[in-house]
């Protein structure tokens, strides 16, 4: 290399070399923390499962089919004409329940959901169709509202009060023995949450599946770790019941009264919100505020929601975005923070999204600047340069505290999907990194969006698949 060319390239590797020293330092605190935070939740589990308080609990026969109370079913629904029919149709075959009331509701502009709902149950007394007068979409919280006055108006008419209300969407599969778990959970809890279980999809073994890794970390760990320590519990939206009375006192805790709306039409994630506000206090003096059922049925299977998730990089990213925005900036809003440690500590780790995408990114940005200064060194453009010891300290514990959350998901993965799925679910984390850093980035346009006047939408997935149709053609 000639005299004039190291003129430049030297400076410009120091400066790599600064870059590259400044992002170690950067993304080594952040992941040590967070691979701390993560260890303490494993700890938590652990000591958990030692003492026998979070073990899966298994039912011995077939539930019976009969509530406490009635229960209302509300299924919100905007543009969901391919799913909707194979979901009520299934819930009402596997749901035979008397006391349940399926409140189905669509848009005015939605013809198409209409019909499907109509020809799904319209032949069943206990479906109720409910129409919003106001064109679609709206947002998820709102349709939910009118549903609850649909709701109010069947009480005044029949005379008699719900006793709970239970939340699932369009593209939702039930197990047969839900409704009464739920049912038998609400004697004890103002809200309940099942597992969610979604569907493994051979056509987006990447990106669809997954979520079947994130959500069996999550309900199998993290929510059996946050129920036991009486942390608040955020609902999923789907596989979650509320109290009426619990909902009353939402209402009432927004201004609207004992006959006002408890979803908040304005949230991205108005169930998160839910759940929270609900999960943490309750409804009832020296009652259990929220409680996460994570239970096996007598065949041996989990007793959870089963649903096909997005398939493709963007509709995942939109997906994921919506979840960012509601639970990190919206849950900061509406929610705050808490003085305790075990919930505050559960509220850092919901609202961490972004500041986790911030961090991943500058791990791979180091990654590239790495490959860069190793092959400069091998041609013998710039010497490598030697890193502080305590950056390779921080190396070491982020390299053995990653390998190790990897075998932990590995294990949770393969004990519900099988050990044909454990590899993967290790491979497919940095695809779960980059749609998060995707996803975040999305997030924040759209809060800006919203600070500045921008009404919030239902910005919903499009579902054309139902695991039970796709089971019924099998």
């Amino acid at each position: 290399m000639g005299v004039a060319a190291q003129g430049w390239i030297t400076p410009l590797f120091e400066l790599l070399e600064s870059a590259r020293l400044e992002l170690l330092l950067f993304a080594g605190f952040w992941f040590v923390v967070g691979a701390l935070d993560e260890l303490m939740v494993d700890l938590a589990w652990f000591w958990l499962l030692l003492t026998g308080r979070a073990r899966t609990a298994r039912i011995e026969a077939p539930a019976p089919q009969t509530l406490s109370g009635p229960i209302a079913l509300f299924v919100p629904a905007w543009q969901e004409a391919r799913v909707i029919g194979p979901m009520l149709r299934h819930t009402l075959a596997v749901w035979s329940h008397a006391d349940l009331r399926v409140f189905a509701g669509c848009y005015v502009n939605d013809p198409a959901t209409r019909e499907a709902i109509v020809e799904a149950g319209g032949a069943d007394p206990r479906v109720t169709v409910v129409i919003n007068e106001t064109p679609g979409p709206t947002t998820k919280g709102e349709c939910l509202n009118r549903l609850y006055r649909a709701m109010r108006e069947e009480e005044a008419a029949s005379g008699r009060r719900f006793r709970a209300v239970l939340l699932h969407d369009a593209e939702d599969m039930v197990h047969p023995e839900a409704l009464s778990l739920i049912d038998a959970g609400l004697d004890h809890a103002d809200f309940v949450q099942i597992p969610v279980r979604p569907e493994l999809q051979p056509g987006s073994s990447w990106v669809g599946n997954h979520y079947a890794d994130e959500f069996t970390d999550a309900h199998a760990r993290e929510m059996v770790v946050r129920d036991r320590l009486g942390a608040g519990l955020p609902a999923a939206g789907v596989g979650c019941a509320f109290a009426r009375d619990a909902l009353e006192m939402v209402a009432e805790r927004r201004g609207h009264g004992r006959d006002g709306a408890p979803f908040d039409p304005a949230a991205m994630t108005e169930d998160y919100e839910l759940g929270m506000l609900i999960g943490r206090k309750g409804s009832r003096p020296g009652g259990q505020g929220g409680a996460f059922l994570r239970v096996r049925s007598h065949d041996g299977s989990l007793i959870a929601t089963r649903a096909y998730f997005p398939a493709t990089l963007k509709t995942a990213v939109r997906q994921k975005s919506r979840w960012v925005h509601g639970i990190a900036f919206d849950g900061w809003d509406q929610l705050g923070w808490s003085a305790g440690p075990v919930e505050l500590w559960m509220r850092l780790r919901d609202r961490r999204g972004p500041l986790v995408a911030v961090v991943l990114a500058a791990a791979y940005l180091l990654v590239l600047l790495a490959g860069v200064l190793w092959l400069a060194d091998a041609m013998g453009w710039h010497p490598a340069g030697k890193l502080p010891t305590l950056v390779y300290w921080a190396l070491m514990v982020t390299t053995a505290t990653f390998a190790w959350r990897g075998l932990v998901r590995a294990v949770l993965v393969a004990r519900e999907y099988g050990w044909g799925e454990a590899a993967g679910a290790v491979l497919r984390i940095p695809v779960g990194n980059v749609i998060a850093i995707m996803a975040t980035r999305r997030a924040v346009i759209r809060y800006a969006r919203t600070l500045l006047g921008t009404p919030a939408t239902w910005e919903k997935t499009e579902h054309d698949r139902h695991p039970a149709a796709e089971a019924q053609e099998a």
